[in-house]
């Protein structure tokens, strides 16, 4: 029998009831090290004062207004965002799914604008992950999520990941753009070197295409600069938004330049609750707080500390853990074992993490935290290391004809 909430996610046997920083506690009050922060999502921790309180004093003004009025909170945190990036004009939604339908329909529309109807693919990259919608599903060309969902929708060209030379080829005369991650996060913390995105800047402009970057993992400090593209000394011309912005709340966002908007005109795109006043008022302390400058260097502080110690439990534990990848509080851990094993174990430690692809486990911890906190999840992290080291020793061996 089905139950009442639709049965697509694998869950653990785990209820949270409050956090506070960088924990979560149980319903039966016992505390867990997050440093999966809701998929990269809880910035700030739990029940930042700062947040609380913006959430607190829009909700006794007024929830929500139609899109056919002004709304004071979007110009607030439009303006904020355009002065602290490359942007001229941002479209407010819920989600990072529908930030980045809105970054392929505006990659789309800014060619039919300019008269060259016939660019409407976008080139990405296999391994992405850009969402969960029909457009999303199809730009990440991932088969386990199209399969069963009938044919996938046009318009989009997968290249391997990191082949700029695939990539050149594949621009023609249908390509509006590329759509890329700077670092892969579902797809197993992969990081696209600096050179690399300098290229293919490089080469959009060349062809005269757009580059749309998701950043919905990794904006917002997350790399250590307010965005990841930051590190290669480039910018997007679209670029999609969403997780930390809102420091848990719900709310994503599709920035771009004036030229890359010129076809988003009245009546191209709309939402029903994108931009709501309460989503404005917490992503508005938010962006306040993660836009200072000793907040994005407290965050590389963590990072080099927090990979100096994963270091030396790859030193130690080399049967689990193979190496390190990522940048600042964006790290995987590339295991010997299955990623769903160490995860596992680290439930088990009370630390809580998430997997990924090829075989990575993902720390993306609230950048709040701070040493004490890093020193907890090496202990964790080795005690889960040690248990496994256990279990696979204690382990029949099989012998030669494959009998234990």
């Amino acid at each position: 029998m089905i139950t009442p909430v639709l049965p697509t996610y694998a869950r653990a046997d785990l209820e949270f009831e409050r956090g506070e920083g960088p924990y979560l506690f149980t319903t039966s009050g016992e505390r867990y090290l997050d440093f999966g922060a809701g998929i990269a999502v809880n910035a700030l921790g739990y029940t930042h004062p700062a947040l609380v309180a913006a959430l607190v004093e829009q909700a006794g003004k007024v929830w929500h207004l139609s899109n056919i009025y002004k709304i004071p909170g979007q110009e607030k945190l439009a303006r904020q965002l355009v002065d602290a990036t490359f942007a001229d004009t941002v479209f407010f939604t819920n989600s990072g799914a529908e930030a980045l339908e809105c970054a392929i329909k505006m990659a789309r529309k800014y060619h039919y604008a300019g008269g060259a109807s016939e660019r409407h693919d976008l080139i990405t990259f296999e391994g992405a992950f850009h969402g969960r919608t029909l457009a999303t599903i199809a730009a990440g060309g991932n088969a386990k999520y199209l399969e069963g969902f009938g044919p996938a929708m046009p318009g989009f060209v997968q290249v391997p990941f990191g082949d700029v030379k695939a990539l050149e080829k594949a621009i023609g005369p249908n390509t509006a753009g590329v759509l890329i991650e700077p670092v892969q996060g579902e797809g197993g913390i992969r990081v696209l070197p600096n050179e690399d995105l300098r290229r293919i800047r490089a080469l959009c402009d060349e062809a005269g295409i757009l580059l749309v970057l998701d950043e919905v993992q990794t904006g917002f400090g997350r790399t250590g600069q307010l965005f990841a593209h930051e590190l290669a000394s480039i910018t997007p011309d679209i670029m999609a938004v969403a997780k930390a912005l809102g420091g848990g709340f719900p709310v994503g966002a599709c920035l771009a330049t004036e030229s890359a908007a010129r076809g988003m005109v009245v009546g191209t795109h709309g939402s029903t609750y994108g931009g709501n006043p309460l989503a404005m008022a917490v992503a508005g302390a938010a962006v306040a707080l993660m836009t200072k400058p000793e907040f994005l260097a407290h965050v590389r502080d963590m990072g080099v500390k927090l990979r100096q110690k994963l270091a030396m439990l790859v030193d130690q534990h080399p049967t689990i853990i193979e190496s390190v990848r990522g940048e600042a509080l964006m790290l995987g851990l590339k295991t010997r074992v299955t990623n769903t094993e160490l995860v596992e174990a680290l439930r088990a430690e009370h630390m809580l993490t998430v997997g990924a692809g090829d075989n990575v486990v993902r720390l993306l911890p609230p950048l709040i935290i701070d040493e004490t906190h890093l020193d907890e999840a090496i202990e964790k992290i080795g005690r889960a290391c040690v248990a496994l080291e256990a279990k696979i020793a204690a382990a029949p061996v099989k012998a030669a004809g494959g009998v234990a």
